[in-house]
């Protein structure tokens, strides 16, 4: 998908005028200020060669390494271009007074030039480390229904891989499958886009996902990036080939992937029911679940867990609906846009439920759980957003 040039024409004009007010304030009040403007402009010419190559790189059809450095290059740029925006915009407010003939804000001026730093900072925090930072969260289900012989019991979740972020580096992944299990879980779920595009991202990570160990096994199901809809194939056939070999990929890990099934879990004569959808979601989403063939009987007594990667689907098809009886769903999808501070995130603009735990307000037991997830994908950072490995543990609620 190609960016359209009337957005590109924007940025460039942007990019000009706040280069060219910068010119002016180096100019203007920096000693050596020729030193500087040159070092300035010629960053400036540099990172915009850097882009250009960026724009013009294939996205669908190029390599998974083209697909990397089209991410950094564009990251790199927004990494520079957000704070001197930021700081162009204060200083401008800082000489305000000077349309009143008194003198600038200098200390505002100064502010703006720690607030530019800060951000540049916290983008590069977020692209070098705290996207390799797990945050474990241990959260209490309470199920009315819920057999004895599961009081306690404890569930994994782990959400968006998109291993294709990582090349063919499996350091991350390696931690990641050790810490889940030292956690020693009964059982693992996954919910979906363990790619970007390709199942052959998948193949170097393997080895290391098929460590992951839980006495119920790893149970999955496919998100949007699973399917092949963000490449370019030469044909239906070979798309369907790349879905046959996520597919086998995911058996031979040991992974128990749900195509619009369910799995039930057994305890003596005690039983829970693991529903897995394929992803249904909301527009621009493909949807090729069916809740209905993978569980018919929606209502029935039977304590039942929903994993479906987008929360959309929560949303519009179980929440307050008094016709299914699923006391949790587990979804990902979000990423809390990989920006979140405060317990706030820019998702909670395109997501009504982004990340944590939600219920219906009480109309019906139907809750819902968004894991926001481990990998990046669209650019490859979390600042603030640190990559979630979520415990779940079921106790008999009142």
């Amino acid at each position: 998908m190609r960016i359209p040039l009337s957005i590109m024409l924007f940025f460039l004009v942007v990019d000009i005028l706040v280069d060219g007010y910068i010119f002016r304030v180096i100019r203007k009040r920096l000693k050596e200020s020729r030193k500087w403007n040159i070092i300035h402009i010629s960053l400036a010419a540099l990172l915009f060669i850097a882009i250009g190559v960026a724009l013009l790189m294939p996205r669908r059809s190029g390599t998974d390494g083209q697909l990397l450095t089209i991410m950094w290059l564009l990251y790199a740029y927004l990494s520079v271009y957000i704070p001197k925006i930021l700081f162009v915009i204060i200083d401008l407010i800082a000489r305000i007074p000077v349309l009143f003939k008194r003198r600038r804000l200098k200390w505002l001026t100064r502010a703006g030039a720690g607030a530019a730093l800060l951000i540049f900072i916290s983008m590069w925090w977020g692209a070098l480390l705290n996207r390799y930072n797990l945050d474990v969260k241990i959260v209490d289900i309470e199920i009315p229904d819920l057999p004895k012989s599961f009081e306690n019991y404890t569930i994994v979740q782990i959400s968006d891989l998109h291993v294709g972020s990582y090349g063919k580096d499996t350091t991350f992944v390696k931690q990641l499958v050790d810490e889940i299990n030292f956690l020693e879980p009964e059982m693992i779920v996954f919910t979906g886009d363990i790619v970007n595009r390709k199942t052959s991202e998948l193949i170097p990570f393997m080895e290391s996902l098929s460590k992951l160990t839980a006495p119920d096994g790893v149970i999955s199901v496919l998100g949007n990036h699973d399917y092949g809809d963000y490449a370019s194939w030469k044909s239906e056939a070979d798309k369907q080939a790349n879905l046959d070999r996520m597919i086998k990929c995911q058996r031979e890990m040991g992974w128990k992937l749900l195509l619009n099934e369910t799995e039930f879990i057994h305890r003596g004569e005690d039983s829970i029911a693991i529903i897995g959808v394929e992803n249904i979601g909301d527009p621009p989403f493909h949807s090729y679940g069916d809740l209905n063939k993978a569980y018919p009987t929606l209502n029935d007594s039977v304590v039942k867990i929903l994993l479906s990667h987008n929360p959309a689907h929560w949303q519009a098809d179980i929440r307050r609906n008094p016709d299914v009886n699923i006391p949790l769903t587990l979804s990902g999808h979000t990423h809390a846009m990989q920006f979140a501070m405060g317990g706030l995130s820019p998702a909670r603009l395109r997501y009504k439920y982004w990340g944590g735990l939600y219920d219906d307000g009480g109309v019906t037991n139907n809750r819902l759980y968004v894991n926001i997830g481990i990998g990046t994908v669209g650019f490859p950072a979390r600042i603030g957003a640190t990559p979630e490995i979520t415990i779940f543990k079921l106790t008999k609620g009142k």
